[in-house]
């Protein structure tokens, strides 16, 4: 049985501190305060009790239940940025019963910022789009290139199309295999082929989305759409996914790989990023056709 099984009312701030220590957790209303303002958990409700003053804040029974659930999971990521996930998870599988909007932007904006001041955790997603990109002939120093321009990337939101352009073309489409004949290489499925374009542009898209998430620009409006964006596509894809499987060879193959639970949770802060960035570019007339 879960440690959460048996909450059944809301609570307040002394009943998630006790709830926590009963369930064998370290814990304390100064953490529940952090984990508020991080989005971790949403704010409680406030409550009157008339000329006898204000009674203490109830927190929603589902926000009882998720904050034993983010102690739990702090023992196998302690970082709050990766916890940041968790409510964000729910809120786009389970909805604002779980988790409201408001709260999600927030874990999403402290997910967001561990990549923006932190350059190891940049470079670790730039290698990551490095990997998907890379031909056997590519040279190391066209490799280091392109990872320190996608590290500026996720690091700082930098974009220079045609600077971009020519380093991922040394490594995607390498001069030794490639040299004057003109081809362009896709790899993969037609549908979902990579190609140094597509990058391009879903490179711009991620920029684009974290530019205006650090200027504080991305509403609750906006971020139910791309909620349902995302709910569409992740539903396309998956029924689709073994067809793109079947075509993809390297490590490319890897990003068709059947995703387990835990994928699909770390996953998601940057696909949500991606979605938030396209969906900027469309409104914006700077894309076509979003994807």
């Amino acid at each position: 049985m879960q440690p959460w099984s048996g909450i059944t009312e809301p609570g307040t701030i002394d009943d998630l501190v006790t709830d926590a220590v009963e369930a064998g957790h370290e814990a304390t209303a100064r953490l529940v305060h952090d984990w508020v303002a991080q989005g971790l958990l949403d704010k409680p409700t406030r409550r009157s009790k008339g000329r006898r003053g204000s009674a203490k804040a109830l927190h929603a029974t589902s926000q009882r239940k998720l904050f034993l659930l983010l102690l739990e999971k702090r023992q196998e990521m302690p970082k709050i940025p990766s916890l940041a996930l968790i409510p964000l998870y729910l809120w786009l599988y389970f909805g604002d019963e779980y988790v409201p909007t408001r709260q999600a932007l927030k874990a999403f904006r402290t997910w967001l910022k561990d990549g923006m001041r932190n350059k190891r955790v940049a470079s670790e997603g730039a290698r990551g789009m490095l990997q998907q990109l890379d031909h056997p002939l590519a040279s190391d120093t066209a490799r280091n290139r392109l990872l320190r321009l996608l590290t500026d990337v996720q690091y700082a939101g930098r974009f220079d199309r045609e600077e971009l352009a020519e380093a991922a073309r040394a490594v995607f489409e390498p001069a030794s295999a490639f040299g004057t004949t003109g081809l362009v290489r896709a790899a993969g499925h037609p549908e979902v082929a990579v190609t140094v374009e597509g990058f391009l542009t879903y490179t711009e898209a991620m920029c684009t989305a974290i530019r205006r998430v650090r200027d504080g620009g991305l509403d609750t409006a906006l971020f139910d759409r791309v909620r349902l964006v995302y709910r569409r596509t992740k539903s396309d894809y998956l029924a689709r996914r073994h067809e793109y499987a079947a075509e993809a060879t390297g490590a490319l193959a890897a990003a068709f790989a059947e995703p387990t639970l835990d994928d699909v949770v770390n996953d998601c802060g940057r696909e949500l990023l991606s979605i938030v960035g396209f969906e900027i570019l469309s409104a914006e007339g700077r894309l076509e056709h979003v994807v």
